[in-house]
């Protein structure tokens, strides 16, 4: 029921958003009608007034006289150029109200029934989609009843035996106590009578238990089947099906409204170069038209409806403790052919459906190229001549040529059909592979022939047993978070999409690294909400409960006792602590950017890091949490070993990431005092004592200060001039050099140690060998 109702408001949902665009084109229209009815009102209002001036000054003397006198008074040239301004204006709005009649306004009515009928498309496609829902599900109910009669006939088969060993056991007990001899005849012939009766009835109840009792095994097998399959179907339709439906109603949609609203943006700018700025507001709007975007919003604005129900639990019959696939004899030969026979129709399914995909794709890119074609420039409207052609009828032979529209819309309107009809084959081919895929590997498992598959814990929500000094998730969310994301303003304040959340968390608890590409195509606030949860969900937080009370009584006396408390946690836990806090005290730094100081940072993370035990007083203790973590962020090298008393990973503050801008706002060239590095420039080498270095990295200088220089170059160092900086030279120019940039060569041998050395390798080393050598 639950199902059904969602199923039910997820049409609504799509059925409004569809009312809603059909609204706003409807909107649009009106609005550029009347607008263009203002333009054409104005053009002749214009036309009207310079007529009137026109005929005024011909039939003046002085007009006359001007024509015969080529050197006119510049108040009176002043004069008619305005008049022709005045003509070229009424012809300019002339042709922008010929443009939202005949252009702007016939786009818009297009949409409006591409909205219409992609909506009536994707509804069926949906409804035969729930109905494949609803059926298995069906399906699901109907085995799961089998199974229960089933098991009820084997329990009374089974108690129809026990009365019929009970009976025999009775007889055998009565012909004990009597002596056989002391019987009639008759008497005899009647007790071993009766004994038979009993025994053939043993037997054929025992046979009846023995096939009731399969048929309860078999009946099982096909409800837990049946259970992982329609759970699988269930989460797909939710994770990957609704998505790819609402894609099939956006289809075009802000494609082809960008191009509707590019169309009245040239005109307006060819008419009015004064008024870009307004329009600058609208071209920002129209570049922002993102169907992936409003997509994400919308299910996010519904999460409720969106978001894929509990997995259906296996409910057994009431005392039938057996909740996995029975593999023993006489089923495992069926369990075994029934394996093999789905392990052959997946990899035929998989390459068919695969074949499809390649399709789909393809006609979609052939889609997106029609509808991107950029066709809205208006600007040879605007260019006058002194012919006095009908500008209305060159404007629709420009821009909207009958014969092209209908060529363009057939061909479009083709192209969708053949689109939906082959995302139909893919959701059909996808739904099958995906249940046989559920049975499949459930016998793989059941058989014993496949290994389990790794449970979410080993990947995300465990770091003590997998392994890795630091976790996957944590690791790979901080370096893409130190790569892109220390300027995002509001980090770990401002929550993410849910959506994107939950594709991350997925692709970790998988064993995959989503953020390993370096491409910064993920939401900062989205992996920034993926770290947070993985400390939300740690069975046991990284602070450990039974020293929570320690911690708190440490408020009054600082970093010196927090660092005392946490030498004494296992090593595992002191190393992603130390990786955890050196990253956000990095973070902080960049506080007057991204306004999250270690203060703020405490807030978001204190409640994560260390949840109070039961029986705490949330209200007292929450602000003393927040107090804690931010002495840990601030004082992060004095509480924390280094790497020389703990080894293991260490936070860097520069990642790779090529010429990505990763060290401190604090250390900029610009704030270093001028004393610290306020030297004359080298004149020669000789000067100080010089030190080589090696550039790690390419780097890019943003001031006039900075030496630029790329990976692998040779510099020469003078001195140090902050924390973060060096003076020094590259290519004969000095300048400042940045320390995590480079690797500098402490070692320095005199000259003549470098002299003795060479003289003892001639002498023991062959010339030719030493010369390949150098």
């Amino acid at each position: 029921t639950f199902i059904r109702n969602q199923l039910v408001e997820q049409f609504k949902c799509l059925e409004q958003q569809s009312e809603s665009r059909i609204q706003l084109l409807q909107d649009l229209q009106e609005f550029f009608r009347r607008k263009a009815e203002i333009e054409l009102e104005y053009s002749r209002s214009l036309e009207k007034l310079a007529e009137r001036f026109s005929s005024k000054i011909r039939s003046s003397r002085e007009h006359q006289q001007f024509k015969k006198d080529q050197h006119l008074l510049s108040t009176v040239n002043c004069w008619y150029l305005l008049l022709s301004q005045t003509r070229r204006e009424s012809r300019d709005h002339a042709t922008l109200s010929d443009i939202y009649t005949n252009n702007v306004i016939v786009r818009l009515a297009q949409i409006s029934e591409d909205v219409i009928r992609l909506f009536k498309k994707s509804k069926d496609i949906g409804i035969q989609m729930h109905e494949e829902l609803v059926k298995v599900t069906n399906e699901l109910y109907t085995v799961m009843k089998t199974y229960h009669m089933y098991h009820t006939e084997s329990t009374s088969a089974e108690s129809k035996l026990k009365d019929a060993e009970k009976q025999e056991e009775k007889q055998f007990s009565k012909s004990g106590d009597l002596n056989v001899n002391l019987l009639r005849h008759e008497d005899r012939q009647s007790r071993r009578s009766s004994v038979r009766k009993i025994e053939k009835m043993k037997e054929k109840r025992q046979a009846k238990y023995s096939e009731n009792k399969l048929k309860c095994t078999k009946a099982r097998n096909d409800y837990l089947l049946n259970l992982a399959a329609t759970n699988a179907v269930v989460a797909k339709y939710y994770i990957h099906d609704v998505s790819d439906m609402i894609d099939c109603c956006d289809l075009g949609y802000h494609a082809s409204l960008a191009r509707a609203l590019r169309t009245y943006l040239s005109a307006e700018y060819n008419l009015e170069t004064s008024r870009h700025e307004g329009l600058d507001i609208i071209e920002n709007a129209v570049d922002n038209l993102d169907s992936r975007s409003d997509k994400h919003k919308i299910m996010d604005m519904h999460n409720q409806v969106f978001c894929p129900p509990m997995r259906f639990e296996y409910l057994p019959h009431m005392g039938d403790e057996v909740c996995q696939v029975s593999a023993q004899q006489p089923v495992q030969t069926e369990l075994l052919m029934r394996y093999h026979q789905l392990q052959s129709r997946l990899a035929t399914l998989k390459i068919e459906n695969e074949e499809v995909r390649k399709t789909l794709d393809a006609t979609m890119q052939t889609l997106q190229d029609m509808l991107t074609v950029e066709d809205f420039d208006v600007s040879d409207a605007f260019q006058h001549s002194r012919s006095t052609e009908s500008i209305k009828s060159v404007a629709s032979e420009t821009y909207m040529s009958k014969l092209n529209i209908a060529k363009r819309r057939a061909n479009q309107q083709e192209t969708e059909m053949f689109y939906f009809s082959k995302f139909k084959e893919y959701l059909n081919g996808s739904n099958l592979i995906i249940k046989l895929q559920a049975k499949h590997d459930l016998l793989k498992q059941t058989l014993g022939e496949g290994k389990n598959v790794s449970c979410m814990c080993t990947h995300f929500l465990s770091f003590q047993d997998s392994g890795q000094p630091i976790p996957l998730v944590v690791e790979s969310c901080i370096r893409y978070i130190n790569l892109y994301g220390l300027q995002q303003q509001g980090i770990f304040r401002v929550p993410g999409s849910q959506v994107e959340v939950n594709d991350i968390k997925n692709s970790f608890e998988r064993g995959e690294d989503p953020l390993i590409d370096d491409q910064n195509e993920h939401d900062i606030n989205s992996v920034a909400g993926v770290l947070k949860l993985y400390f939300r969900g740690l069975e046991n937080p990284l602070f450990p409960k039974e020293r929570f009370l320690d911690f708190i009584s440490t408020i009054t006396e600082r970093a010196h006792h927090i660092q005392q408390i946490v030498v004494t946690l296992p090593r595992t836990i002191i190393i992603v602590m130390r990786y955890l806090f050196a990253f956000l005290n990095h973070l902080s730094q960049y506080s007057d950017e991204n306004m999250m100081d270690p203060y703020n940072l405490a807030i978001c993370f204190g409640p994560t890091l260390m949840p109070m035990p039961d029986g705490q007083d949330p209200v007292a203790c929450q602000a003393h949490v927040n107090e804690v973590i931010k002495t840990i962020i601030i004082h992060t090298e004095v509480i924390f070993p280094s790497q020389r008393e703990l080894d293991g990973p260490v936070y860097e503050k520069c990642m790779t990431g090529g010429e990505e801008y990763c060290d401190s706002p604090h250390s900029e060239p610009g704030t270093i005092d001028e004393a610290d590095n306020g030297t004359e420039p080298h004149t020669s080498d000789e000067e100080v004592e010089q030190i080589e270095a090696i550039a790690k990295f390419d780097y890019v200088g943003r001031s006039p200060r900075e030496l630029s220089f790329k990976k692998g170059a040779s510099l020469l160092l003078y001195h140090r001039a902050s924390e973060d900086w060096w003076e020094g030279r590259h290519n004969g120019v000095d300048g400042l050099i940045p320390h995590q940039y480079i690797v500098v060569q402490d070692l320095y041998v005199p000259t003549e140690c470098v002299l003795v050395v060479l003289y003892l390798m001639l002498r023991t080393v062959n010339l030719f060998i030493f010369l390949s050598y150098l």
